[in-house]
């Protein structure tokens, strides 16, 4: 499916609200080394749209394990529940860091069920990537 031009001030709109981090792992854009992408919160082959109210920001990582999903198995429950909607909802009333920063702990059943879909607490590079960050001090990140 094709992409729909975004215009450039929706785009910066998006990245701004989005305080320039992912939705999803809060990778800020200055210690990624990809452009963090404009998402589409639900995806346009579910029937999303490009408005802004259903964009907003993710790192290449946390945007391609997502695909096309809605929802996951909360591993808790075992029940289907909606992911983690990061223009809609608090991260921090969903998540936290491990004690050692390194991983992400879900919280509610949209917490547990997007940590494990979006494998936000087992994606190797992720991981290798944000204990480096952790050895610099700059992880995890302070304000939510």
């Amino acid at each position: 499916m094709s992409r729909e031009y975004l215009a450039v001030e929706l785009v910066r709109r998006v990245r701004q609200d989005a305080g320039n981090r992912c939705g999803y792992c809060l990778s800020p854009q200055h210690l990624v080394m990809a452009r963090l992408e404009i998402e589409h919160v639900v995806p346009l082959s579910r029937g999303g749209t490009n408005d802004e109210s259903n964009l907003w920001l993710s790192c290449p990582l946390c945007n391609r394990h997502k695909g096309d999903r809605l929802s996951a198995i909360d591993p808790e429950t075992g029940g289907e529940v909606p992911l983690f909607h990061p223009r809609r909802q608090r991260w921090a009333e969903h998540f936290r860091w491990s004690e050692d920063g390194l991983r992400i702990v879900g919280l509610t059943p949209a917490g547990r069920a997007t940590v494990v879909a979006l494998q936000l607490d087992t994606d190797p590079d992720a991981l290798v990537v944000r204990s480096y960050w952790v050895l610099a001090g700059w992880h995890p990140p302070t304000e939510l």
